[in-house]
């Protein structure tokens, strides 16, 4: 059974910075892609940085593009996420997500099969 698990969330002040971390285990199937999402309340779902597994590449929204970084350990088989000089409008539910991403779609929902609890990330200003 497929399981992704996040960690690292908190409240931070504005300019702040925090590290989520999401731990990968039991997967059956080879994973493409593997992508932060996030959610604040009454707003959708969105994906805001994304590492294609193969290649090594990262992808980001441009809302968090040069503030947050993704990263992956293939040896602990860990995503993180830093994020750094964040802002109020990043306040939400962290996910991480794990999929067969087609082309560089990555920032569709559609493509991801396995998501994680959640990690909630407050920034106040």
């Amino acid at each position: 059974q497929e399981q992704l698990v996040e960690s690292g969330g908190g409240s931070v002040q504005a300019g702040g910075s925090l590290r989520l971390s999401c731990a990968a285990s039991g997967f059956t199937y080879e994973r493409t892609c593997m992508t932060w999402f996030r959610q604040a309340p009454g707003k959708e779902r969105e994906a805001v940085a994304s590492m294609y597994v193969r290649l090594g590449r990262a992808y980001y929204d441009n809302s968090v593009k040069d503030r947050f970084t993704v990263s992956k350990d293939s040896t602990k088989d860990f995503l993180y996420l830093q994020m750094n000089t964040l802002k109020p409008e990043d306040t939400a539910m962290y996910y991480c997500a794990a999929g067969v991403c087609i082309g560089d779609g990555w920032f569709n929902p559609q493509w991801y099969i396995s998501w994680g609890q959640g990690t909630q990330v407050t920034v106040s200003s």
